[in-house]
This record gives structure tokens, sequence and C-alpha cells, in this order.
């Protein structure tokens, strides 16, 4: 009897190591992630090392670099045009920024109430999102012509004006274009996104504010913001980097122009190191806007931790 036995219990003691495995909860999670560990590696820490390598280096289309330390950061210092890009990139994510989170939150109060035919309606607001930037650029593009605008031709037939607006070709009508076609893309993101966390406030502390003689206003101010305040920090991040990063949208609309008035530091950087043939000075201007992504990145960090705290969680 107890040589019978001997073999099963081996068995016995295999198979409970094999399911202890199974059930380590750090192993599965390690094994889950290196997939997508290895997919990072290769086409973002990758081509991240390269870009910071090429900063430091006078690369150029079609032949190799060699080391210049930071002269092509020390260049752009003094070059003018690498400013206004900077101007226009805090300007530009500033004011769409502002704008999509005003109007998003206002979108996400309204669809949070009860409408007729509110599932359509949450469906429609999502198209911005779902075209292809292209597609709504060029579609923009078609709205801004200075000579067959709908806008122009709008304000013409309401007597509001009697001549034609360069939309595109004005510097200051140029910024505005832009950031008017970013704030019609980014909306249904920051608007769907609060929805989800309207959605997750219990309606009795509402209810519970109402019987004490809250206002809405007072309601909106103690309670839904403060509710939504980390959904709102994360949203908000990835609305600024996005913003930030935008390239798509300038590159077809503009270009950059018309003086330099739209470029950013993305459509910049692009066009001295593509078109421009000048890899390491291009590469130097994309480098430049790491301590703002990284900032951005931190934001949205303690944003996620607040969540946590608020929710009862530890820190680990």
């Amino acid at each position: 009897m107890v040589d019978a036995a001997l073999p099963r219990r081996a068995g016995f003691r295999e198979t409970t190591l094999a399911e202890r495995l199974l059930q380590d909860r750090n192993l599965l999670g390690f094994l889950f992630m290196l997939p997508a560990a290895a997919f990072l590696l290769l086409f973002l820490t990758y081509p991240l090392g390269l870009g910071v390598w090429l900063g430091f280096t006078d690369a150029r289309i079609g032949r190799a670099g060699r080391f210049i330390g930071t002269a092509n950061y020390e260049m752009l210092w003094t070059d003018h045009v690498f400013w206004l890009s900077v101007f226009n990139t805090f300007l530009y994510t500033a004011v769409a920024s502002v704008l999509k989170f005003v109007l998003g939150l206002w979108l996400a109060l309204l669809l949070n109430e009860h409408l007729p035919f509110k599932a359509i309606l949450r469906a429609l607001v999502l198209l911005p999102w779902v075209v292809p930037t292209v597609l709504s650029a060029i579609a923009f593009w078609w709205i801004f012509d200075a000579q067959f605008s709908i806008i122009t031709w709008s304000l013409q037939q309401l007597g509001l004006m009697s001549g034609s607006i360069n939309w595109l070709g004005d510097p200051t009508m140029a910024r505005i274009s832009v950031i008017a076609a970013n704030v019609w893309r980014g909306i249904p993101f920051v608007a769907i996104t609060l929805l989800a966390g309207l959605q997750t406030i219990p309606p009795s502390l509402h209810e519970a504010a109402t019987l004490d003689g809250a206002s809405g206003w007072q309601r909106f101010r103690h309670i839904t913001l403060p509710m939504l305040a980390p959904i709102i920090a994360v949203v908000m991040t990835f609305s600024v980097l996005f913003t930030f990063t935008d390239f798509q949208l300038i590159y077809v609309l503009t270009r950059g122009g018309p003086l330099n008035a739209t470029h950013l530091m993305a459509t910049l950087s692009f066009q001295r190191a593509i078109p421009g043939g000048q890899l390491g000075e291009g590469a130097a201007i994309a480098v430049a806007m790491i301590p703002f992504l990284l900032a951005a990145i931190l934001f949205s960090y303690f944003g996620l931790q607040r969540r946590r705290w608020q929710q009862g969680g530890g820190d680990g």
C-alpha cells in the first residue's frame, strides 16, 4: 500500500506546484505584460532613444552623422522660428484644452440628463472622434477656403459682412481656425469620458443635497466637481498630450503657415528633419518636447493616486 501511494503523492505534488504558478498573480501579470512590453520596447523605446541620440549629431538624410554635442540645441536657442513654434504650441494647447474641457463638460452634463433618443445622441457625439484626422482636416480645409468657405457665405447671407475672410492666409485667423478644428475633433473624447464619470456619482448625494436646500450650482460645485476631479485630471492630461503633439491636423490645413504662424513643435520638427533633410536638428526639436510631456504624465499619475485615495485604497 505504501508503494502504490507514492506515485500518486508525487503526481499530486507536481500538480500543486503548477497550480501555484498559475495562481501567482505577480507571475501571471508578468507573463501577460510581456507582449505589451516587447511592443513598447520595439516601437517606442528604441525610436525614442534613437531620436535622443540623433539630437546630438549632425545626421542628414542619406548620411550618418557625427557626434556634435549640444550644437543643435545651441542653434535652436537663437532660432526665432523655433521659439515661435514653442509659443504657438503652448497657445494652441492651452486655448484648445480649455475650450474642449468647458464644452465637453457641458455636453457631458447635458447627455447625463433624461433626454429622448439619448443613446443615439451619445453615438452621434463620437463621430468627430472616430473620423480619421486627415479626413477631418480636409473637410475643415474646404470650410476655411478663402473663396468657397461656407462660414463666409453664411455670414454674407445674414448680412453680417460683405467681403470675404482669408481664414488660413491671415496669421491670426489661421491660429483661430486650427484651434477651432482641434476643439471640434477633441470634444467627444472629453465629453464621453466625463459622462462615464458622472454616471458613477451616487444619485443619493444629489437627492440629499436637494433636500437640504442646495441649488443646482451648489450641487455642481460641491458634489459633481469634487467627485469628478480625479477623472478630470486624467482626461485633461491625455487631452493636453494629444493637443501638444498634434501634427496631422496642422500639417494638412496649413503646413505651419502663413509666416510660421501655426507651426507647432511637432510640425517644425518634421519639416526640418524630413523635407529639410536635417535629421539631427529635427530630432533636437522633438526631444525639446519631452520635459513638457513628462510633466503632463506626472500630473496624470498624481490624479490617479488621488482617485485611489478617494476610493479608500492604499499606496501599494
